[in-house]
């Protein structure tokens, strides 16, 4: 399931990436793939922004605002039976990860 198009903070920074593996035995979305010697982001709309991903690299290769834009939306909506609310407002300067 996809949420919203390009609104993901998820960032793979290539060159900091050994190909450990880390993230593919995490992530729950399956947004990692191996790309030979690293890894490669399948499809950055499929990541919920869950962080486990960066909190398990040990080499900074991934950098994602855990907990923020239209996962924790869609989960604070649920939770608290009501409409998705990521906290963000029409005029804030970080719209790119709001809903």
């Amino acid at each position: 399931m996809k949420y919203l198009a390009n609104v993901v903070s998820l960032e793979l920074i290539s060159e900091r990436c050994t190909g450990c593996g880390r993230c593919l035995e995490v992530c729950p979305r399956s947004v990692f793939a191996k790309n030979g010697k690293t890894v490669r982001i399948t499809d950055r709309d499929l990541c919920i922004e869950c962080g486990a991903c960066m909190m398990n690299c040990s080499f900074d290769a991934i950098r994602v605002n855990a907990g923020v834009g239209c996962a924790a939306a869609l989960i604070n909506g649920l939770i608290k039976g009501g409409q998705p609310e990521c906290g963000c407002s029409e005029d804030s300067a970080s719209s790119a990860s709001c809903c």
